[in-house]
């Protein structure tokens, strides 16, 4: 596969990361790696359930943390996923999957600065944590004669039947700024969802709607709203992050 990919990641990993054995989750935030024959805990920004990730001996790959002082001094980035319908002599093949969220929103502004985002096309600046009222969104694009394009990131590592799915996990704060794009579209201005996927398989791109049924009712009322969808798959390895094709949504019945 590492043929295929030759130009240099968008966003590169830090220089200093080094790759561990998953051995379990502590609440939310944090997880035990074995490391160098030891255990450790790592930093994780994920607030997901990581559905199908956590399995135990799974190769961890983590950055070192920039502030030498910080508690927990590496942080995950990406989990390997073994493919395991696979016959036991090819059980090494499979990918990586980025669970960092800080990862969506950095892409957007590397990939708006490398002209790679089609529908922000004539916009000239891209500000990030834009605040609107009381909320604040992942960026704010503008542009001479063209109207403010709102945009919120997030992070997809989850497939099931070939889609690439979204929240792994019920999310009041992801059905909160779909409510909001709704209501800038209704303003006059544009509204965007990023969804970064941080895999490799998948074809198309729909809310699960098995995992929280509210979140995909809202997505759909905000597709039919005129709130924009641009699923970009990304490719992952240890050197950084890869933006690929834009993956079509699979929208509902009368759509």
């Amino acid at each position: 596969m590492q043929d295929i990919y030759r130009d240099a990641p968008l966003l590169p990993h830090v220089s200093g990361c080094v790759t561990g054995s998953f051995v379990r989750r502590h609440k939310r935030f944090s997880i035990e790696v074995e490391l160098d024959g030891q255990t450790l805990w790592a930093h994780s920004n994920n607030s997901g359930s990581m559905l199908g990730l956590l399995r135990p001996g799974a190769p961890v790959l983590l950055s070192p943390a920039a502030n030498p002082a910080r508690k927990l001094q590496w942080t995950q980035e990406c989990i390997w996923l073994a493919e395991t319908a696979l016959p036991a002599s090819r059980k090494k093949h499979g990918f990586w999957v980025g669970v960092n969220t800080s990862v969506p929103n950095r892409m957007l502004e590397a990939a708006f600065k490398a002209g790679r985002l089609a529908f922000a096309a004539g916009y000239t600046c891209l500000n990030r944590e834009a605040r609107r009222g009381q909320s604040r969104l992942d960026g704010l694009l503008t542009g001479p004669g063209l109207p403010p394009l709102w945009v919120e990131c997030k992070n997809v590592t989850m497939v099931e039947d070939n889609t690439a799915c979204f929240p792994d996990a019920a999310s009041e704060r992801g059905q909160k700024h779909l409510r909001e794009l709704m209501d800038i579209v209704k303003s006059g201005e544009r509204a965007a969802m990023f969804y970064l996927i941080q895999r490799p398989d998948g074809s198309c791109f729909a809310p699960a709607d098995y995992i929280d049924p509210h979140y995909a009712a809202l997505f759909y009322e905000a597709v039919a709203a005129g709130v924009e969808i641009y699923p970009y798959r990304a490719y992952v390895d240890e050197t950084g992050v890869y933006l690929r094709t834009l993956l079509p949504v699979r929208l509902s019945e009368g759509l």
